[in-house]
C-alpha cells in the first residue's frame, strides 16, 4: 500500500501538469517550432489524457494513478523502442556489427555516397551520424542546431540553419530526421513492418497489452519485397509515433532494468542492454537512444546510475537500478520533473 509521502509525491505531479492543451490546437506538439514548410503534421495525432503514471519497485507495483491504461503519444520514447528493435536485429544476426557502415547491408535509401557512406549503425543509435538528406520529404537540416534542456548548453545557431556538418561520430545532435532514417534502415533490415516485429519480439514476451499503436506518416509507405509497408518514426515530431499506456511503458522499462529478461525468458540479450547503457564518448549523457544520468546532468536529484527514455510533453520512463525501480510519468511539466523524482525517492526510501 502506498505511504503518505508517495501519495503526496503523486499529488505534486498532478498539480504540475504540462501546459500543453489536452486537445489538439495550433500550438500542440513541437512541429510548429520548425521553419516552414516543415512546420506541419505528416501523420495522425490525438488528444492527450491527464497526468498519469506507474511506479514499480522490486517487480511489484507500488502505485498507479491517472489513466495508466490509456494509450497516449510518447514522442521520443519511441527512439528507445527503436534501440530495442536494433537489439532484436543484433540477437538474430541481422546486425552483427554496430560499427559496420549502414550502406554495407542496406542499399538504395541514402547511405551510398560521401559522408553518408561512413555512417554506422552505432552513429545513428548515438545520434552522432551527421547523416545528410531527406527522409519522407523532411530534410535533416530542419533539426540542425537543435538543443534539448537535458543535454545542457545552447545552440550556436538558429534551429534549421545549415550548420556545417562534421565527420560521422565527431558531433552529437538530437535530430529526428536522422532517427527516422534509422527506422527506415531497420525496416529494410528486418524486411517486415517494425510494429509487427516489436509486438512479436518484445511486447508479447513482456506481457504487454494490445492497446498500443505505432503509426507512420501519410507519405511514409514504401514497397518492400512486393508489399506496401509503412515506415514508422522514432517520435511524434511531425505526427504519428507510439501511443501507449503507462503500464505498458513500465513493462518495457522493467525489461531494460532486468537486463533484457521478462517472465523467465531472455527477450533481449544482456549484452545489448549493456551497450544501450554505455555512454557515448562525445556525449556521456547518452547511450543507444537512451538518456544517462552521467554526473547527475539530466536529473540532478536522482542517482547517477539512473537512465531514462524521455519524450516531449513530458513523458518519462525512469530506470533506477540502485532501488530496482521503474517509474513512468506522463504529461508532467518538464520544469518540475526533477523535483518530482526527488519526492519519489524520499517516499520509496521511507517505504523500504
Amino acid at each position: 500500500m502506498p505511504n503518505s509521502k508517495l501519495e503526496r509525491a503523486v499529488q505534486f505531479a498532478v498539480a504540475h501538469e504540462t501546459p500543453w492543451s489536452r486537445e489538439i490546437d495550433d500550438k500542440w506538439g513541437i512541429h510548429h517550432e520548425d521553419p516552414p514548410p516543415w512546420n506541419r503534421l505528416l501523420g495522425p495525432v490525438h488528444a492527450r489524457g491527464s497526468v498519469s503514471g506507474t511506479l514499480i519497485m522490486g517487480g511489484k507495483t507500488l502505485i498507479s494513478w491517472g489513466e495508466p491504461n490509456r494509450p497516449d503519444l510518447t514522442f521520443s520514447i519511441a527512439k528507445t523502442y527503436l534501440a530495442l528493435l536494433a537489439g532484436v536485429a543484433y540477437d538474430r544476426g541481422l546486425l552483427p556489427d554496430v560499427d559496420e557502415p549502414v550502406g554495407a547491408r542496406i542499399s538504395g535509401i541514402g547511405f551510398e555516397k560521401g559522408r553518408n557512406a561512413q555512417v554506422t549503425w552505432a552513429h545513428l543509435l548515438q545520434q552522432t551520424s551527421e547523416w545528410e538528406g531527406e527522409c519522407f520529404g523532411v530534410p535533416d537540416q530542419v533539426d540542425r542546431y537543435r538543443t534539448l534542456q537535458y543535454q545542457g548548453g545552447t545552440a550556436k545557431g538558429k534551429k534549421g540553419d545549415p550548420r556545417p556538418l562534421q565527420t560521422p561520430g565527431a558531433f552529437w545532435e538530437y535530430n529526428d530526421v536522422r532517427i527516422n532514417q534509422l527506422s527506415l534502415a531497420l525496416l529494410h533490415l528486418f524486411g517486415r513492418a517494425l510494429p509487427k516485429v516489436f509486438r512479436e519480439a518484445i511486447m508479447q514476451p513482456i506481457g504487454a497489452s494490445n492497446q498500443w499503436r505505432w503509426a507512420g506518416y501519410d507519405n511514409s509507405w514504401i514497397d518492400l519485397n512486393g508489399h506496401r509497408v509503412q515506415s514508422v518514426p522514432g517520435g511524434t515530431h511531425w505526427g504519428g509515433g507510439m501511443s501507449i499506456g503507462s503500464l505498458d511503458q513500465a513493462r518495457v522499462g522493467q525489461l531494460l532494468l532486468n537486463d533484457g529478461k521478462a517472465n523467465g525468458s531472455q527477450v533481449i540479450s544482456a549484452d545489448w542492454i549493456k551497450s544501450m547503457r554505455t555512454p557515448c564518448a562525445i556525449a556521456p549523457f547518452y547511450g543507444y537512444l537512451i538518456w544517462l544520468n552521467h554526473a547527475n546532468r539530466v536529473f540532478p536529484s536522482v542517482p547517477a546510475s539512473s537512465y531514462f527514455a524521455i519524450g516531449a510533453g513530458s513523458s518519462v520512463t525512469w530506470m533506477e537500478p540502485e532501488r530496482h525501480m521503474v517509474l513512468v510519468v506522463r504529461w508532467i511539466d518538464a520544469d518540475h520533473a526533477d523535483e518530482f523524482f526527488g519526492h519519489i525517492l524520499q517516499a520509496v526510501d521511507d517505504f523500504a
